[in-house]
């Protein structure tokens, strides 16, 4: 594999990923972005997100119904998404790997990666309920 080289964009859109905890959209990402290099494309966020994605380095969450949402916290855990504000978060829980082992125990493939994910009301929109 040739070695990819160095850009500064590319890295301050990791760092920046890293740094947050909102899960957010490539559209939030550029608009960040944009104030460290105001003439960055949309594009140039989306193609960098897309290979930090591509290479591990993040991890690119699709959301039904909505944008996807990056999270630099490539780590084993678990997402809840909000169905009424569209929110993404960390869910601190305890060891789920169990289930990827019942799974492995089932399916004659391979398994490389899982994910789980809930859904409902985050507290801010129980709140307003």
């Amino acid at each position: 594999m040739a070695t990819l080289k160095y850009s500064r964009q590319r890295e301050s859109i990791k760092e920046n990923l890293m740094h947050r905890r909102d899960h957010p959209t490539a559209d939030m990402i550029y608009t960040d972005i944009r104030k460290i290099y105001p003439n960055i494309s949309l594009g140039t966020v989306y193609r960098n997100l897309a290979l930090l994605s591509d290479l591990g380095e993040i991890r690119k969450l699709t959301v039904d119904g909505g944008a996807d949402r990056f999270d630099g916290n490539i780590s084993p855990h678990n997402h809840f998404t909000c169905r009424r504000c569209g929110a993404v978060l960390d869910l601190d829980m305890e060891d789920i790997s169990r289930i990827k082992q019942s799974a492995e125990q089932r399916f004659h493939g391979v398994i490389e990666s899982y994910s789980v994910n809930f859904y409902g009301l985050c507290e801010n929109c129980t709140e307003k309920s």
